[in-house]
């Protein structure tokens, strides 16, 4: 008690009512999302074992080609010709590639088709849950649409990552004075174990498992983003530290940069080697269309000709 009254002591972290809402919205998609490829890798078994190899022919198994013939399948059709003529034509996948891959439905038992109708309808029914949370979540951060832009512009997160953090530390991330100690909150800066002035160990902290996941993903993608300073930064640590141990320097820097990003609100300006205006404006075309999917309403500064 007395520690506590001198200041001695720092009381956990315990967000607001409303942070605890987007907490619980974002948790949820999470789930779902989870569930959702859980259901496509016992899919992808179901197929399988019936002999059917069109998970080899086409990029994702939930496509829309590939979601149109596995619906005809399970309706009834047999024809392998009329299933293989239903995919896009912009599928790499020959037709002949495509007959062969599903020669094995014209044997197809009643059991598998019901089961994959069973697979079919769960799938939709978690998309359409995680369609509406995106419209509830986007509702909720309606006040906080620069923070999520801003930080969606960081190489490595989107959209849906940013609404993730936000969830997690707050739309300006005002509970932490210092990047440092929001990184030792987060678990993503190497620890100090120390014992007679001699280090035992750096490995890092707990801290929360939420952002750990979520900056690590963001890290392994940012490392891959061509021309960005990340992909320096990987290219330059990883035949000393290892993969691993890369990823979590590049998820700490990350973690760092967010809190400036949200204490600040300023925005990202990328110092890789490789920036120009068809690029940038790739990148904020593609983020503009996935903010309008997410139930935002994104409006031009300047009229274009």
């Amino acid at each position: 008690m007395k520690r506590l009254v001198a200041d001695e002591l720092v009381l956990s972290f315990v967000p607001d009512t409303e942070q605890r809402l987007w907490r619980t919205v974002t948790r949820r998609k999470y789930q779902l999302t989870r569930n959702h490829v859980r259901l496509q890798n016992q899919l992808e078994g179901l197929l399988e074992e019936c002999h059917i190899k069109l998970s080899s022919l086409v990029s994702d198994l939930l496509g829309a080609s590939a979601r149109r013939m596995l619906k005809a399948l399970a309706e009834g059709e047999t024809n392998p010709v009329a299933l293989a003529a239903m995919a896009d034509k912009n599928l790499r996948a020959t037709q002949a590639q495509l007959c062969d891959a599903l020669g094995a439905c014209t044997e197809l038992k009643p059991i598998y088709r019901r089961l994959l109708q069973m697979f079919l309808e769960e799938l939709k029914f978690i998309d359409q849950q995680i369609s509406k949370l995106d419209q509830e979540l986007a509702s909720l951060l309606s006040r906080h649409h620069d923070a999520v832009v801003h930080l969606a512009e960081i190489p490595g997160l989107g959209v849906d990552s940013a609404q993730q953090i936000i969830a997690e530390v707050g739309a300006g991330a005002a509970t932490f004075p210092s990047a440092k100690q929001l990184s030792s909150w987060v678990g993503a800066c190497p620890g100090e174990e120390e014992s007679a002035e001699v280090s035992k160990s750096h490995r890092s902290p707990k801290g929360n498992r939420h952002m750990r996941r979520i900056l690590n993903q963001a890290a392994n993608a940012a490392a891959k983003s061509k021309g960005t300073i990340f992909e320096i930064v990987y290219r330059r640590l990883v035949s000393r530290l290892g993969h691993n141990q890369t990823i979590g320097a590049i998820a700490h820097r990350l973690c760092r940069l967010i809190w400036i990003i949200l204490h600040r609100s300023v925005r990202y300006e990328e110092r890789g080697p490789s920036v120009n205006a068809k690029s940038r404006r790739h990148r904020t075309n593609r983020m503009i269309r996935e903010l309008r999917s997410l139930g935002y309403r994104i409006e031009p500064l300047v009229a274009t000709a």
